[in-house]
């Protein structure tokens, strides 16, 4: 997967500012990493009971944490293990 994440392709900011990672971005990426993504188009597989319903639509994600791009490039290191 390559490293540069594209704004409005990869992620988007939500109306609180924090960074949410596409469907696209997950699609690139191959599997469920099992954080509960927003647009995770893998039904969550990897994601733990109790937590493995889709979030609702009105709360964040986990990566939803992100808040700068310097934490971008942090969140792909850690996709890469």
């Amino acid at each position: 997967m390559d490293d540069k994440l594209i704004e409005g392709e990869d992620y988007y900011y939500n109306e609180q500012g924090y960074v949410v990672l596409t469907e696209k971005f997950h699609l690139k990426k191959g599997y469920c990493c099992g954080n509960g993504c927003k647009h995770c188009p893998y039904d969550y597989i990897n994601v733990p009971e109790p937590k493995r319903k889709p979030p609702h639509p009105d709360t964040s994600g986990p990566e939803e944490g992100l808040k700068d791009s310097k934490n971008l490039s942090t969140f792909s290191d850690h996709e890469k293990e």
